[in-house]
């Protein structure tokens, strides 16, 4: 997809404004709730953002007030037996976003609400608008939520105050305990989200993809054995034309052009 080109599926925009990244936006107002067809909208533009190997870094965000406030609470009702099938389908949605190539950032443009604080967790990278708030709204709906990722992100006691409480946590509150890592003026977010994501589309590709997938991967690993699984992927980068290729961009002060091999 060309730069500046924009799909839209019913409630998702997909823009490529510069080469190698691609910004998703959810736009299903007014708070961009997730009932079962946005996940499942979200989750093919995810996964053919993963399959395109032109994409190298993803914006994820919302529109108005929102970046996702989480399940669609009238919806869940009806669901009845087909309730674990939404799980299964969220949790799909996550590990794709955790667990692929394509680095993710998160721009927290407003409310991040029950899943949709699970949604910006699971992001490789978070950053925030003034005006966002995360709310981890298990307990608030008879349910729970983010025990796994925020623990692992901020820690058990200041997740358990979250977790436990189902209180909104304001921007600034989220920039000190690490939930976040820039907090930026409304107006400002996206242009900083992009400038992040181009830095990071400018890198050797399979070098990030190798380090994404090396810091989830080693992280609670023995010393020796994290040790062994980075230096294993290490030696296979060493040998790439990439590899090369920043090394001599670098040493004669131009631009590295990337194969991608």
């Amino acid at each position: 997809m060309p730069a500046e080109e924009t799909m839209m599926t019913s409630r998702i925009e997909v823009t490529n404004p510069s080469e190698g990244v691609r910004i998703v936006r959810v736009d299903a107002p007014p708070a961009n709730r997730f009932n079962y067809a946005l996940r499942e909208e979200l989750l093919k533009v995810l996964d053919e953002a993963e399959r395109d190997e032109a994409v190298r870094a993803i914006v994820l965000t919302g529109t108005g007030e929102a970046f996702c406030a989480g399940d669609d609470l009238r919806e869940a009702v009806t669901r009845g037996d087909q309730a674990v099938d939404g799980l299964k389908q969220f949790g799909r949605m996550l590990d794709l976003i955790e667990q692929g190539r394509v680095p993710v950032i998160a721009a927290v443009n407003g409310h991040a609400v029950g899943g949709g604080f699970e949604l910006a967790l699971a992001c490789d990278i978070r950053i925030g608008s003034t005006s966002a708030n995360f709310i981890a709204a298990g307990v608030n709906v008879g349910l729970m939520a983010s025990v796994y990722r925020l623990p692992r992100l901020i820690g058990i006691s200041r997740a358990k105050a979250i977790l436990l409480t189902g209180l909104p946590v304001r921007a600034e509150q989220a920039l000190s305990h690490g939930i976040i890592t820039e907090l930026h003026a409304p107006a400002e977010l996206m242009p900083a989200a992009l400038k992040l994501a181009e830095r990071i589309a400018s890198r050797a590709p399979l070098s990030v993809e190798a380090t994404k997938r090396q810091v989830d991967r080693v992280y609670g690993m023995e010393r020796a054995e994290a040790m062994r699984a980075a230096v294993g992927e290490l030696a296979t980068l060493t040998k790439t034309r990439d590899h090369f290729e920043a090394v001599d961009a670098f040493v004669n002060k131009r631009q590295p052009v990337f194969a991608r091999s």
